[in-house]
């Protein structure tokens, strides 16, 4: 009976932590696996490339991308960026056993809140952010993003970025929409 109940207060426990406004604002939504491999050509890794991934959920994105430039010999570096201490622990541990965990950094943090100049390694000229959120936060993830940032890449997932035209649009299960020069 003590065991039933754990299992059913954990259960509680995971879906107030996945619902949970003060813990993310932001739903978790995986990006769909069918879609990966689009999105990895589109955020067109290179060598002295940063890749930061706002609201990483399970790190899908940031995993799959590591794996490819682990594949092609590139020292791209990686950051995930989560608030859901589940996710991040999800992530940690896939870190553990990825061929390419020295250039894969997770951090836990509010997207809306964290200073992203803070979190680069190294002066890129080559950084891109990868969003999967809701389309009325990306006005404001933008907005702070130009604040701190010059010149960076932005691949969204699903929903495009508000009064600025894309660079392309790549049509999969779902949209991905391609910013460059922001």
């Amino acid at each position: 009976m003590n065991i039933l109940l754990f299992i059913i207060l954990l259960f509680f426990l995971i879906i107030i932590l996945f619902s949970s406004k003060k813990l993310s604002p932001i739903p978790y939504f995986p990006s769909n696996k069918k879609d990966l491999s689009l999105i990895i050509n589109v955020l067109d890794l290179k060598n002295n490339q940063i890749v930061v991934d706002l609201g990483a959920g399970d790190g899908i994105v940031i995993f799959n991308a590591s794996q490819k430039a682990f594949e092609k010999k590139l020292n791209t570096q990686f950051i995930a960026i989560e608030i859901n201490p589940i996710l991040i622990l999800i992530m940690q541990i896939k870190r553990l056993f990825h061929p390419n965990k020295k250039n894969i950094k997770i951090i836990y943090g509010d997207i809306f809140k964290i200073d992203i100049k803070q979190l680069l390694s190294f002066d890129s000229k080559l950084l891109t952010f990868y969003l999967y959120v809701s389309p009325w936060y990306l006005e404001k993830i933008i907005k702070n993003l130009k604040l701190k940032i010059k010149n960076f890449s932005l691949v969204s997932y699903f929903y495009p970025l508000p009064k600025i035209k894309p660079k392309k649009i790549i049509f999969g299960v779902n949209k991905i929409y391609v910013y460059k020069n922001l």
